[in-house]
């Protein structure tokens, strides 16, 4: 694949996990303070007061800087037994982020792993120079800590890239969902940093190409900020969640990302298509299926990212206006980027079979449901349970609030739209509790909802 096929930045890439507006809990120093960017300007004298009239411009938080230095990157078997070697001697938890290339490429492997224990210092370890994925290659790591505990920042995104480079942890901390829990309105791991440890973070390559080789050092120092504080970050956040009686909870919720196993392929993906809802009919939707499938297939063997060659809103174009020659569907604005021209001929060949589909073999208008139908037509259709669901809402609205949590995380709404769509026949706060296990609800969310929710569909019965 050529470098200009992933020139730019993708139009609507994935944020970074970096990335975040401030939220309100104060800044707490950390116990190891790192040095600040020796090249910043010296802080303005702040000790004589403004004047009256004047309003004081808030003090900026100082930027953060590598403690020690940017390290070498890992390539070789050598380099890595000495990491591994290096991890044994280090104590405490361990720091892990990862790259990906989301937004520039069709895998979402990693390609940049960062670590960081006490005693060791941050390691960069590059999964490209240890083969394709799935493999074991980076198993030593994990096996040279493997009774630690590991922090990571938002760690069902990490977590999968990880595991196909054998890193699978068995006790994990997730500062970003610790956040959640503590009710934190923004939780991105720049904003935790500054407002917790009082350190400002870059933010300038939060959307970059890291399947681009060599990576330039502005882009490691980058990476390598990611774990410099994770660890003080995580004991700032543990001592929160004690104090506020929800260290259990965390725990909890740790341990069952510990467990999670890779989720099986959706059924029928095409239909996620953005825009799928301004498409009329049977035809029309065999259209995007065909559309969708060929780009997946074209991204997949090329490993660049599906909207790089053709974005959704050009494959719903195409299936509204169905256009019967190659000329018609190249002359659609959607197509007017280099690749879409490039695969031109084969999307109107794709659109041609839709064309010519018996009527069995379109697909129905409707999606296949694997649980409850959507809760948007339950009140024209299904009056009796939109009663109970706007009821269970309500109720977990109310009771997150009371305990400074956010409702999602309390009891996720798929949990509470199962329940209601089909109750136990006999509603108790056993069967309730039993529905919401079977739902995935962890131990400490079952003993906060399943009594006030059985008492609440009780009473619509």
């Amino acid at each position: 694949m050529s470098a200009d096929d992933v020139d730019d930045p993708p139009e609507g890439s994935s944020p970074s996990k970096r990335q975040d507006v401030p939220d309100t809990a104060p800044p707490t120093d950390p116990s190891a303070p790192p040095p600040t960017d020796p090249s910043a300007p010296p802080p303005a004298d702040v000790s004589a007061p403004p004047p009256a009239d004047v309003t004081p411009a808030p003090v900026a938080a100082p930027l953060l800087a590598l403690r020690d230095g940017l390290p070498p990157v890992v390539t070789t078997k050598a380099q890595l037994d000495e990491a591994v070697e290096a991890l044994r001697t280090g104590t405490g938890p361990l720091a892990v982020d990862a790259e990906r290339a989301s937004g520039y490429r069709y895998s979402q492997r990693a390609y940049l792993v960062q670590l960081r224990r006490a005693g060791v210092g941050s390691l960069l370890i590059d999964p490209l120079a240890f083969g394709d994925v799935p493999n074991d290659s980076l198993t030593p790591l994990a096996t040279a800590v493997d009774t630690e505990e590991w922090i990571i920042h938002a760690a069902s995104q990490d977590l999968p890239c990880l595991a196909e480079l054998g890193l699978r942890p068995t006790r994990l901390f997730d500062t970003e969902l610790a956040g959640r829990l503590l009710n934190y309105p923004r939780v991105g791991l720049a904003i935790l940093v500054e407002d917790l440890l009082g350190y400002s973070m870059l933010k300038e390559h939060s959307a970059v190409d890291w399947s681009r080789r060599p990576l330039p050092d502005s882009w490691l120092l980058y990476a390598a900020l990611d774990v410099e504080l994770l660890i003080e970050l995580r004991d700032v956040l543990a001592d929160q969640l004690e104090a506020a009686g929800k260290a259990e909870w965390a725990r909890q919720e740790f341990e069952w990302w510990t467990r999670m196993e890779s989720s099986a392929p959706r059924r029928e993906p095409w239909r996620r298509t953005s825009g799928i809802h301004q498409v009329r009919g049977r035809r029309g939707l065999a259209i995007v299926r065909e559309m969708w499938q060929l780009r997946d297939q074209i991204a997949q063997s090329r490993d660049i990212a599906p909207g790089r060659i053709l974005r959704d809103p050009a494959i719903v174009e195409a299936a509204r206006a169905a256009p019967t020659s190659r000329g018609g569907l190249g002359r659609l604005p959607g197509f007017s980027n280099r690749l879409g021209q490039r695969y031109v001929r084969d999307f109107a060949a794709a659109l041609s079979r839709a064309l010519e589909l018996p009527e069995g073999d379109l697909p129905s208008v409707a999606a296949h449901q694997d649980g409850p139908p959507p809760a948007r037509i339950w009140s024209s259709k299904f009056p009796a349970a939109a009663r109970r669901l706007a009821a269970a809402r309500e109720l977990v609205n109310a009771l997150a609030a009371e305990l400074d949590l956010p409702q999602e995380n309390l009891l996720e709404p798929d949990a509470v739209r199962r329940l209601t769509w089909a109750p136990p026949e006999e509603i108790t706060r056993e069967t309730v509790a039993e529905a919401l296990r079977a739902a995935g609800a962890r131990d400490w969310q079952v003993g906060l909802t399943a009594g006030p929710l059985a008492d609440t569909l009780a009473s619509l019965t």
